[in-house]
């Protein structure tokens, strides 16, 4: 049985509350599984030349040769979810969360992926939020400054049955980063006016202290005198 050991780009994901929404109707779940499979998901990955490793049920799992090429195909499929689910109650959209790792695998004779890298990937979309991609740090490093979306830098965080910490990066689809950079701007303006009229109140103590003071001395004096 002959292996091939590479580096590639994995991508991981699956539908979030899958269970939630074949409990409530299979048979329309499955369908619009298979239509968004065909009419979005399929071709967005031959277009950023990826290889479908294999299916697992709502679940999927994709090799690229590049971390942009994942990236884009996420943020594609991502967005175009959002566009499908305009409109729709929250308990009927079908919504994905997406892991993406860049890490060393090893290729079975029937073209399966096994290996740290799959289990990192397989990890981060585990924990992943609804609609967004988690990037390792090894993935990261290949698209920053080349995806302009709002990424949070989740700091080293531990994953299932991974030995060492892994640094995690989120990517919110359908926020660019300078919206997100002038939502951070605008909630910091709010904290320095509050010290600015901190530092002022300080400033009218201590006027009004000395200025106390001031009088006080200057009584004293005064009946001094008059005596």
């Amino acid at each position: 049985m002959s292996e091939t050991r590479k580096i590639v780009a994995i991508l991981v994901a699956d539908v979030v509350g899958y269970s939630r929404l074949t409990g409530a109707d299979e048979d329309r779940t499955l369908s619009r599984i298979r239509g968004l499979r065909s009419d979005l998901i399929d071709p967005a990955i031959a277009v950023h030349s990826g290889r479908i490793v294999k299916r697992t049920g709502d679940g999927i799992l994709v090799e690229f040769r590049s971390v942009v090429d994942a990236v884009r195909c996420a943020i594609e499929v991502l967005n175009g979810m959002i566009e499908r689910n305009a409109g729709l109650p929250p308990e009927r959209r079908i919504e994905f969360r997406v892991g993406i790792h860049l890490g060393d695998v090893v290729e079975e004779s029937d073209g399966d992926l096994m290996g740290e890298g799959v289990n990192i990937a397989a990890r981060l979309e585990g924990i992943a939020r609804s609609g967004f991609v988690y990037l390792s740090e090894d993935a990261y490093r290949q698209v920053k400054g080349r995806i302009d979306l709002a990424v949070t830098d989740l700091g080293p965080t531990r994953l299932k049955n991974i030995a060492d910490p892994i640094r995690v990066y989120s990517l919110q689809v359908g926020v660019p980063a300078q919206a997100r950079r002038a939502e951070t701007a605008a909630s910091a303006v709010p904290k320095k006016r509050s010290s600015l009229g901190l530092a002022a109140g300080i400033v009218t103590l201590l006027v009004v202290i000395t200025g106390g003071a001031w009088w006080l001395v200057n009584e004293k004096r005064s009946v001094a005198i008059s005596r």
